[in-house]
Formats: structure tokens, sequence, C-alpha cells
């Protein structure tokens, strides 16, 4: 079983200053092992057309999807797409914020189809109404989830 996770509408590499954010450079995205915020999976570029990342996980008895990737918290489980960069005056790159794909908003339907066809996949676009890196709770219909057939890559 796998997750992909289909990113598109990056916000660049760059984003400016604006009410409550100061502004950061260097962007990437990547996606965050479980309970190791500095791990993240192939981190992409803020300016790439897209970002695909394949997550490996398993359903459990309780049919809830796990796996290294898939973060579990009160509220439900979730996968934290963590977006890195520099912020005026810094040298190094570190997280800035971060978007959760909550897993526990998808459809009954869809995740039985995924658990057949052993994919589900959750297509969002990474840029906010701002024109600002994605965050916070990402819920229907900023994110579709459906299921898909395994590629041969």
């Amino acid at each position: 079983m796998h997750l992909r996770i289909e990113g598109h509408t990056l916000p660049g590499r760059d984003c400016g200053a604006g009410p409550g954010f100061p502004g950061v450079s260097g962007i990437e995205v990547g996606v965050q092992r479980k309970d190791r915020p500095a791990e993240l999976l192939d981190p992409r570029p803020g300016d790439a057309s897209s970002a695909t990342w394949m997550l490996p996980c398993s359903f459990a008895a309780d049919g809830a999807l796990r796996g290294p990737y898939v973060q579990n918290r009160l509220g439900g489980r979730f996968v934290y797409l963590s977006w890195l960069g520099r912020q005026p005056g810094e040298e190094a790159s570190r997280m800035f914020r971060r978007a959760k794909l909550m897993l526990a908003e998808v459809a009954p339907q869809v995740l039985a189809e995924a658990r057949l066809s052993g994919v589900l996949v959750g297509r969002l676009a990474l840029t906010d109404a701002q024109g600002l890196p994605l965050c916070g709770r990402v819920l229907p219909p900023a994110i579709i989830w459906s299921a898909d057939e395994p590629s041969d890559a």
C-alpha cells in the first residue's frame, strides 16, 4: 500500500514579507517523517512545476492508515508537508511552516477503493490564497482524495 501526494502550484523559491509573515527565501517543501521534524523525504524546490511523494503505508486492524510518514496525534492521523527556507538575516534554512493533510477526512468509499487498488492519492495546490506556502489543516476541497493503481516506475 502507498500514499501518493501530488502537489501543484508551488509558491516559488522566494516569498516577500507581508502581514504576519516575515518573508522567506530558498523555499523547499518535503514530507516530514513521523515524530522526526528534521527528517524530510525528498525536499522539492518551491519553484518546481509539481512535487510528488510516494509514501509506504499499511492499513491497521482498525482500518487506519499507518506508516513512517503518517503522524498520529489528537485530532486524527495526518501527513505533514514541511516548508524550509531562510528568513531575513538567516544563513541556514529551517522549517517555517507546515501543512497537515488530514487523513481522517478521506471518504470511507475512497479508502475502501484504495485498499483494493493499493494506492491512495491526495492532489492539492501548495500555494494559499495570499500566494504563500500552504499551511494549517488541509481538508477537502483543498485536497482531492482518490484511489489509483500502482505505477510500474
